[in-house]
């Protein structure tokens, strides 16, 4: 049983299509690359499938759940997480805080447990705070627990951004351009941590991505979108040699 699946997918903005009829299915373990040129509607999908947007048409069923309609905060309950092209950690919190938020997310108490910080409260904070610290040393972050996020290199920034996706504990996991910024031995480092990262914690990734370095040789399966509508599908090899994507947005850049 696929773990994504998308069918029909359609969203407009006015009278602009920006995502038109989108298929898709996801397998469990796969790693999968979203491209495209800028306005291809990428973002747009994935805003799409953790409810920031409301579909015009189609569904969005993730382990046999429909998410069209669903909360975000509720997709990310049910095991979907995301990071953005843009970072957006809570740049004043430490480190830790920033994956102690995230882990935040199932908590097992209500408001009330933690305005009089009852004994629940209090066992499961600590266990929370143990969980994020783990967390950091599998990240090799646990250095920064103390020190606000704003004040970590960028490449750090990412890699916290990442942790803190992975403290939700998803089974399927979002990447919004996770190599926009970073230099090609950055780019080299990335690859070899989301490996890791599937391997480690049994990830499902579905990632956006600019960098043909990164896609051809991190991705098993790509899509490729021009003005929402898929215009190519297949393997690595496949998209490399395909006529349409050649001209229209590889060109000399698959010689990375």
């Amino acid at each position: 049983m696929a773990l994504l699946e998308i069918t029909g997918l359609t969203h407009r903005f006015g009278g602009l299509c920006a995502v038109s009829d989108f298929e898709l299915e996801v397998q469990p373990g796969e790693l999968l690359g979203v491209i495209g040129p800028n306005g291809a509607g990428k973002t747009t999908l994935f805003n799409l499938i953790t409810g920031i947007y409301r579909a015009s048409e189609g569904a969005v069923h993730f382990r046999g759940v429909d998410l069209v309609g669903v909360p975000p905060h509720e997709i990310v309950k049910l095991g979907v997480a995301r990071t953005f092209q843009t970072i957006r950690l809570f740049k004043e919190l430490s480190v830790l805080d920033n994956v102690r938020v995230a882990d935040g997310a199932h908590a097992p108490y209500g408001a009330a447990a933690a305005l009089l910080q009852t004994p629940r409260y209090r066992r499961e904070e600590r266990l929370a705070r143990e969980r994020s610290m783990e967390l950091l040393e599998r990240f090799q972050l646990d250095e920064y627990a103390n020190t606000a996020a704003r004040h970590l290199p960028y490449g750090l920034q990412r890699r916290l951004e990442l942790a803190r996706a992975l403290a939700t504990r998803p089974q399927l996991l979002l990447l919004d351009e996770p190599a926009a910024g970073l230099n090609l031995g950055e780019v080299d480092r990335l690859m070899d941590l989301l490996r890791w990262v599937r391997e480690e914690f049994h990830s499902t990734i579905i990632l956006i991505e600019h960098s043909m370095r990164l896609v051809m040789q991190l991705c098993e399966r790509l899509k490729v979108l021009d003005f929402g509508t898929t215009i190519a599908e297949g393997d690595p090899e496949t998209i490399r040699s395909h006529p349409k994507v050649l001209e229209a947005y590889l060109g000399e850049e698959t010689g990375e």
